[in-house]
């Protein structure tokens, strides 16, 4: 066998067992996510809230109790997550916030929200319906090329019913 033959053997090899390792290791992250999901859903409860500020920062910047931050991994203390600043009955709280709704949550309105412990698991508007936030326009160039493609697709559309 020739030299490149043996070398490109090697580096299939070492994929496919990385490939292997990677699935099995998703899989056991799946089943732990799934695990945490059921507790938190156990522990979930409707609470009215008026919501005063939302960001995304890092956790040891945010506020949160000091036995919170001392159960953070050393190395997620400066990773920005989505941090909702409320208030919740007579009591000022910092809550934990999914990243999926997190844009969804309106600024100084009142909601019904779903919580768990300090992180928020759903939002419903107070009033009916869904809370629906202020919708600014992103900038940059991703959010122009993705606007660009939904006007293209829109053209594209409106010219086929045509």
């Amino acid at each position: 066998m020739s030299p490149l033959a043996i070398t490109l053997l090697v580096i299939a090899i070492v994929l496919i067992v990385a490939i292997v390792v990677l699935y099995f290791l998703g899989k056991k992250a799946q089943e732990r996510e799934a695990a945490q999901k059921e507790q938190m859903d156990a522990v979930a409860q409707q609470v009215s809230m008026l919501i005063i500020d939302k960001k995304r920062m890092k956790l040891k910047d945010a506020g949160l109790p000091e036995a919170v931050v001392k159960e953070i991994p050393w190395y997620a203390k400066n990773t920005k997550a989505p941090v909702v600043k409320a208030k919740v009955g007579p009591q000022m709280m910092t809550l934990l916030c999914q990243a999926d709704i997190f844009d969804e949550m309106p600024v100084k309105k009142e909601v019904k929200a779903t919580v768990s412990g300090l992180y928020i698991t759903k939002v419903k508007g107070l009033r009916g319906g869904n809370a629906q936030a202020d919708t600014k326009k992103k900038k940059g160039l991703r959010a122009w090329a993705a606007r660009k493609r939904k006007e293209l697709a829109e053209e594209q559309a409106n010219t086929k019913k045509k």
